[in-house]
């Protein structure tokens, strides 16, 4: 296994950790448990963060510029709701 699938698999389950902490905070019967949750998650968030720098730094997770043809296609799309 080597660095870069390393990365993708930490990405991946730090995201999965996001999810389930945010609901979590979402679902909380109490204000003590929903703030655990909250700061779990607000954690979890930097650390995906962290690790999607680091792997864009390196190429291996690339995005591509949204056309802005497309981009204003969906904003009206959207507006008349």
């Amino acid at each position: 296994m080597d660095d870069k699938c390393i990365m993708e698999n930490l990405l991946n389950t730090t995201k999965g950790a996001c999810d389930l902490y945010l609901h979590g905070t979402l679902e909380s019967p109490t204000m003590n448990v929903h703030q655990a949750f909250d700061n779990a998650l607000n954690d979890c968030l930097c650390m995906e963060s962290d690790i999607y720098k680091k792997m864009s730094a390196k190429g291996w997770y690339t995005t591509e510029q949204a056309e802005q043809q497309k981009i204003s296609k969906v904003k009206n799309q959207f507006a008349g709701m």
